[in-house]
C-alpha cells in the first residue's frame, strides 16, 4: 500500500516519471513548497532562506516563556498576528493557582502587545488555526510540534519558542532550502478506513529510515479529490510524526468550500505543482489498499494492520508487555479516547456517533471519552443530534482540551491499554509513572475503529468489520463563541496594560557567554536508539511549571536517568581547584590559554524526537548544561532549541569513548566558532585521569546561530544588540 521511490522523480499532469527534458534544478522551482518558501524569503538567495511568517501560534505551556524571552529582548508590540490559545493547562487542576495565573498573564500580554487570546475550553490550538488563520499560500509558525495546516494550502512549521521570539522581534527563520518529497495519493479509501489509518501507514513506512526527515512533504495525485477537507487535515497533522519539516497539499474545490464555510473565501487559491515539477523522492500511497491500522506502544511508527495484530496477537503483544490483553475472546482494551487536533474533528466524531448509535459502550472496565476540538464543532454536534448519540451510548463528551495527548487527562489505570485517536504514544506520555510502579500503554487508532471497539465492549475491533452507513450531516460552522469570547487585539497594542505575573512566573536566570575553553562533566549517557523530548523533559505532571525555569529543571531526564539533575548541579558548582587530582592533572596537560568554564553535557544517540518544547534544551541550560553530543539529532527543532539556549550541538562519529562521570575538555571552542570551524578537537578525561583525543563536529550553522552561542543564549544576543543601539 506504500511504495518509496529511490532517488528523485518528476511529476507532470498528474503522472510520475523518472526522466524529463527539464533539469531537476529548474523543475524543483515548480513545486508548491518552493513557491511558498520563495514568496516568504527576505534574502536574495533562495538557497539560504530567511523567512518571515504570516502568523504565529502558541498554547498555554509555551506562550509565557516565549513572551518572557521576547520582553527581555526588547519586545514593543507583536508585529504579526500571534494567537495565544489555552488548551493544555485549561483544566487548572494542578499546582493551585498556577495554570489560571498563566492564562491571566496571556490575556494581559495580548492586550499590551496586540495579540489574539483564545480562552480555555474554546478550541485546541490547531483547530482554531485551521478555522480562522490558515489559508492557501500562507506560512504559519507555532510553538507546538503539530503545527501543520498543509491540507489548507498553508506551509506551517512547529518549532521551539525562541524561533517565535525571533519573529516577534522582526528577525527571520533561517534555513537552507529544504528538499521536497512528493506524497502521491491514488485510489479511494475503503469502507471503515479513516485519516488516522492513512497517516499511520505513511508513518510506519518512512519514520525509521528517515525518508522525509527535515524535508517538506507535498501531497499530490488524483487520490486527493475524493478526500473531505477534515480527512485531509487528519492525515496532515500526523506528518509531524514522520520528522518532516512541514507539509503542503494541492488545493481544490473541497478546500475552497471549507474556507468559504469558515467565512474566509478570500484565503483560497488553487495550488498545484507547475508544469513539470521535480521531487527529491516520492511516497506513493495506494489509498484503496489501506486497512484499519494500529500503532502499538511506544511509538506512532510501531504500526500493524488491526487484522494482522488480531491474527498474531500473542506473538506481537507478549514482547511489549501486553500479552495479558489476549484472551479467548480476543484483545481486550481498557480505555478509548478520541481527542485533540487529530481526533476531535467534526467528521471523526460524527463517524463515531454513527457507529455507536443505538449501541452501548457497556458497563465493564472499558470507557470512551470524546473531545470536540473546538466550540464550533461541539455546537454543531449538539444541534444535529450527534452529541446525543454519543452521550446515549455511554461516551463522555468533554470540552476542547489537549490533555489526553500529553498526560494531563484520561490517564489510564496501571497495566491498562488505551486506544486513542490522538497524535503520540511515547512511553509514559499518557501520564503513568514507572518509577512509582505505575505503567500503562497507548495504542493509536482511528476514531472509527475506536468506536467499533467501544461498541464491542472494549474488544479490539476494526471499523471495516462493521456494516455502517456514515450518514454525516453537513457541517454548519457557527463561530458565535469565538466572536463573543476571543480577544482580538492585533494591531491595537495598549502599552498602558500591565502584564500580570502569578507567583510561579519567573524570569530566566542569567546565562554567561561562551568561554574560551570548556570542561564539561558527562552527566548522562543515553544509549537508546531514539531519545524523545518527553524523556528529556516529561510532559503531563511538569506542565504547571513551564513558566518557572528553576522548578521545571528539577524534572530533567527524570524518566530515563533520575540521577542526572544531581550530577548536573554538582558539575555546575564544581571549580577547577576542587577537581579530583587525576582530573586536575589531566586538564593541566592539555590546557589552553583563556577562560575555562565548567558545566555538564549529555550524550544521546538520536535526541529530540517529538515535541517542539524548548524546555528539553533550556532545562539542561538552567542546570549548567553547555552542550549535547549525539550521533544525529532527531529533528531540526531540537537542534535549534539547543543553539538558541547557548548549547553546542556536537556530533560524534562512532560510539562514545566516555561514560557518565567522565569529563570532556574542549579547548579554544570560542575561537573555533569565531573562525567557523566545523571540526573541533577535544579530550575525553576519564575518572582515572586517562586522556583520549576525539573529534567533535558542529554541523552547519548560520552566522546568527554562531553569534547566539557566543553570546550564551538568544536573550543575551538580543540584549547586546539593544545596548549597542542605546535602547
Amino acid at each position: 500500500m506504500i511504495k518509496l521511490h529511490e532517488g528523485g522523480i518528476f511529476y507532470t499532469g498528474g503522472k510520475l516519471h523518472k526522466n524529463s527534458h527539464i533539469l531537476p534544478g529548474e523543475a524543483k522551482k515548480n513545486t508548491i513548497a518552493y513557491r511558498i518558501l520563495a514568496d516568504h524569503n527576505t534574502s536574495d538567495n533562495t538557497g539560504k532562506l530567511k523567512l518571515k511568517f504570516d502568523a504565529l501560534a502558541s498554547h498555554d505551556i509555551t506562550y509565557v516563556g516565549i513572551i518572557q524571552t521576547a520582553r527581555a529582548s526588547g519586545l514593543r508590540e507583536f508585529p504579526l498576528p500571534y494567537v495565544l490559545t489555552n488548551c493544555h493547562n485549561s483544566l487548572c487542576a494542578v499546582g493551585g493557582t498556577i495554570n489560571e495565573d498563566d492564562h491571566v498573564y496571556g490575556l494581559t500580554a495580548a492586550k499590551r502587545y496586540g495579540g489574539i487570546y483564545v480562552p480555555a475550553h474554546l478550541a485546541v490550538i490547531h483547530a482554531y488555526m485551521r478555522e480562522t488563520m490558515a489559508g492557501c499560500g500562507k506560512m504559519l509558525l507555532g510553538s507546538d510540534s503539530h503545527t501543520r495546516y498543509g491540507a489548507l494550502g498553508t506551509l506551517a512549521i512547529g518549532e521551539g519558542g525562541p524561533e517565535l521570539v525571533k519573529q516577534l522581534l522582526g528577525r527571520t527563520y533561517d534555513l537552507d532550502m529544504p528538499e521536497v518529497i512528493a506524497v502521491y495519493l491514488k485510489g479511494n479509501v475503503p469502507h471503515g478506513v479513516g485519516p488516522q489509518d492513512v497517516a499511520l501507514a505513511i508513518i510506519g513506512a518512512v519514520f525509521k529510515n528517515g525518508y522525509v526527515k527535515n524535508r517538506v512533504m507535498e501531497f499530490v495525485g488524483e487520490g486527493i479529490a475524493a478526500l473531505p477537507a477534515e480527512f485531509r487535515n487528519g492525515i496532515d497533522v500526523m506528518t509531524t510524526e514522520t520528522t518532516c519539516l512541514s507539509s503542503v497539499w494541492e488545493t481544490d474545490g473541497v478546500i475552497r468550500d471549507y474556507l468559504a464555510k469558515h467565512g474566509r473565501g478570500e484565503d483560497y487559491c488553487a495550488l498545484k505543482p507547475k508544469n513539470t515539477a521535480y521531487y527529491d523522492g516520492c511516497v506513493e500511497v495506494d489509498l484503496s489498499a489501506i486497512e484499519p491500522m494500529i500503532a502499538l506502544p511506544y511509538h506512532p511508527s510501531n504500526v500493524y494492520t488491526i487484522r494482522e495484530l488480531k491474527e498474531n496477537a500473542r506473538d506481537i503483544l507478549e514482547p511489549i508487555g501486553f500479552g495479558s490483553k489476549v484472551t479467548s475472546r480476543g484483545i481486550e482494551t481498557d480505555q478509548g479516547v478520541i481527542a485533540g487536533c487529530a481526533g476531535g474533528t467534526y467528521d471523526n466524531l460524527c463517524a463515531a456517533a454513527a457507529i455507536l448509535r443505538g449501541r452501548s459502550t457497556g458497563s465493564g472496565n472499558f470507557a470512551l471519552s470524546a473531545y470536540p476540538a473546538s466550540q464550533p464543532i461541539n455546537t454543531a454536534l449538539i444541534r444535529n443530534g450527534m452529541a446525543a448519540d454519543l452521550l446515549s451510548s455511554g461516551v463522555t463528551l468533554r470540552t476542547a482540551f489537549c490533555g489526553p495527548c500529553f498526560g494531563a487527562g484520561d490517564v489510564p489505570a496501571n497495566g491498562a491499554l488505551s486506544v486513542r485517536h490522538s497524535t503520540r504514544n511515547f512511553p509514559n506520555r499518557e501520564g503513568s509513572r514507572p518509577s512509582s510502579g505505575q505503567s500503562a500503554g497507548v495504542a493509536l487508532m482511528d476514531a472509527r475503529s475506536i468506536a467499533a471497539t467501544a461498541a464491542n465492549g472494549g474488544l479490539l475491533t476494526s471499523a471495516a468489520e462493521l456494516d455502517i452507513q456514515y450518514d454525516i450531516p453537513e457541517y454548519v460552522y457557527d463561530d458565535s463563541s469565538y466572536r463573543g469570547r476571543v480577544y482580538r487585539g492585533f494591531g491595537r497594542p495598549d502599552p498602558h496594560t500591565e502584564v500580570r505575573y502569578g507567583p510561579n512566573i519567573t524570569d530566566w536566570p542569567v546565562m554567561p557567554a561562551l568561554a574560551d575553553n570548556l570542561l564539561l562533566n558527562v552527566a548522562s549517557v543515553l544509549h537508546d536508539p531514539v531519545t524523545t523530548t518527553d524523556e528529556l523533559i516529561p510532559s503531563g505532571e511538569t506542565s504547571s511549571y513551564r513558566s518557572n525555569p528553576l522548578k521545571l529543571a528539577e524534572f530533567t531526564l527524570s524518566r530515563v536517568d533520575p540521577g542526572y539533575v544531581g550530577r548536573a548541579k554538582k558539575a555546575a558548582e564544581m571549580t577547577q581547584d576542587r577537581l579530583p587530582r587525576p582530573i586536575k592533572d589531566a586538564v593541566a596537560a592539555v590546557h589552553r590559554d583563556g577562560q575555562t568554564a565548567m558545566g555538564s553535557l549529555i550524550y544521546a544517540v538520536k535526541p529530540g524526537d517529538g515535541s517542539a518544547r524548548e524546555q528539553a534544551a533550556s532545562c539542561q541550560r538552567v542546570l549548567g548544561g553547555l552542550a549535547n553530543i549525539a550521533s544525529e539529532y532527531a529533528t531540526k527543532r531540537y537542534r535549534s532549541n539547543l543553539i538558541n539556549w547557548g548549547m553546542l550541538p556536537f556530533l560524534l562519529e562512532g560510539k562514545p569513548q566516555f561514560e557518565t562521570g567522565d569529563y570532556i575538555y574542549i579547548p579554544e571552542v570560542r575561537f573555533a566558532l569565531v573562525l567557523k570551524r566545523d571540526i573541533i578537537n577535544a579530550f575525553v578525561i576519564r575518572k582515572t585521569g586517562e586522556t583520549i583525543k576525539i573529534k567533535l563536529r558542529l554541523g552547519p550553522l548560520t552566522d546568527e546561530e554562531r553569534e547566539i552561542m557566543l553570546a550564551g543564549c538568544l536573550i543575551n544576543h538580543y540584549s547586546a544588540g539593544l545596548k549597542k543601539s542605546g535602547q
